[in-house]
């Protein structure tokens, strides 16, 4: 397994991919693309998803009503908390990586 201080973009990429999708973006944000869906996947290491200043209330564009948050598994149960908490206007969704494996630890509607 990585560090868990590397965002798991890797992972992510590899998550959605396998789910169909098709991946675009560098760095720790990628575009996540299927049919008519579109995901704003944020990869986080296990500090940002602590305390991450990703979480915008508006998801950050107006372009994505959908997010996906990848995080490490130790840290994923954290980011869902402060999620729920934001109570954020976009459907969100965690997902926790270890090693090759991930599960969706948890899923919200919009908040509208």
């Amino acid at each position: 397994m990585a560090p868990v201080t590397m965002p798991p973009v890797e992972e992510a990429r590899r998550i959605f991919r396998r789910l169909g999708y098709s991946v675009d973006g560098d760095g720790v944000d990628l575009r996540a693309e299927r049919k008519w869906r579109t995901v704003h996947v944020t990869a986080l290491d296990a500090d940002d998803a602590s305390s991450p200043r990703q979480l915008r209330a508006d998801g950050g564009t107006t372009d994505y009503r959908l997010r996906c948050f990848v995080t490490w598994m130790e840290a994923a149960g954290d980011l869902r908390d402060r999620l729920s908490s934001l109570d954020p206007n976009y459907e969100w969704a965690v997902i926790g990586v270890d090693d090759d494996d991930y599960e969706v630890v948890d899923r919200a509607g919009s908040a509208a």
